[in-house]
């Protein structure tokens, strides 16, 4: 009998023990890891929300050379993803990279890269991506006289010299969608791809909508954009913030791009600064 009451007795207290075990995981998951409070983040910085941009910026996406003014669409969203968090404007440290440079494998020196970063399966596998704060559409610009002036189809384009910035979606546009008689010419950045156009070499240029829409309003105002181009399956243009890859940032980030969602204020950041109006042609397939 006393053998049988201490077998239960070692019992009880294995499970006691158990017990409180995984009582203890619960109340680590609870004040650590999937916390979004401010004092729980995993910042490069304690206290500071860095964030990467490139060097240099384009409008209207960011409108000075320095981020910290607070002026362009995607300086906003980072300043109203902060505020969301917790930080106040001053807690925001700009770091400047390569657009190609961020996309490589490795730890990075930031807490997130906002410049404009399509979202795709390929980088995606070596950098995590917040949810998408705005999804693009593509274009094509030309100046005036120009032979696709008036086209209405992607058609139209094929036998045109078009030029693009290098390792973006509105290259692989060209190459998967409108597929031209002779391969676009490749630039290190927009800005060489317009002073292209701007000296005869292309023809044309494709680039993002509000891209588009600054350079023909204030860089090349005798450039005028042919069309938006038709969104395509498998050519994406959904934008995220680059997170190096396992960060465990991003799901707190993507909790507070939710909530600006949510209350409209993504909506209102984006017509402030993108949505320029006109009548603008989509071009058909």
């Amino acid at each position: 009998m006393k053998k049988r009451l201490m077998i239960i007795g070692v019992a009880v207290a294995a499970l006691s023990l158990v017990a409180a075990g995984c009582g203890d995981d619960d109340d680590d998951a609870s004040a650590g890891g999937d916390s979004c409070e401010m004092e729980d983040l995993a910042l490069k910085q304690d206290g500071k929300l860095t964030a990467a941009t490139g060097e240099p910026v384009f409008p209207p996406w960011m409108m000075d050379d320095d981020p910290s003014n607070q002026m362009g669409f995607e300086s906003a969203v980072v300043y109203a993803v902060a505020d969301e968090m917790g930080f106040e404007a001053a807690d925001v440290e700009w770091v400047r990279t390569g657009f190609d440079e961020a996309i490589a494998p490795g730890s990075k020196s930031y807490d997130f890269n906002i410049q404009q970063y399509t979202i795709t399966a390929e980088r995606d596998e070596v950098v995590d991506f917040s949810r998408s704060y705005y999804s693009n559409e593509q274009s094509i610009i030309a100046l005036e006289g120009s032979d696709i002036i008036g086209a209405a189809s992607i058609a139209d384009l094929r036998s045109a010299n078009l030029g693009v910035q290098l390792g973006t979606t509105s290259l692989d546009y060209i190459d998967d969608i409108i597929q031209p008689n002779s391969r676009a010419r490749v630039y290190d950045t927009n800005s060489d791809a317009k002073a292209a156009m701007d000296a005869g070499q292309i023809e044309g240029m494709v680039t993002d909508l509000p891209t588009a829409y600054y350079i023909t309003a204030v860089e090349i105002p005798e450039a005028s954009i042919v069309g938006v181009l038709p969104r395509a399956e498998g050519v994406t243009d959904d934008l995220g913030m680059l997170f190096e890859e396992g960060s465990p940032l991003v799901p707190c980030v993507n909790e507070a791009l939710d909530a600006l969602e949510a209350d409209g204020t993504l909506e209102a950041i984006e017509t402030e600064w993108l949505n320029q109006g006109g009548d603008i042609p989509t071009l058909t397939m």
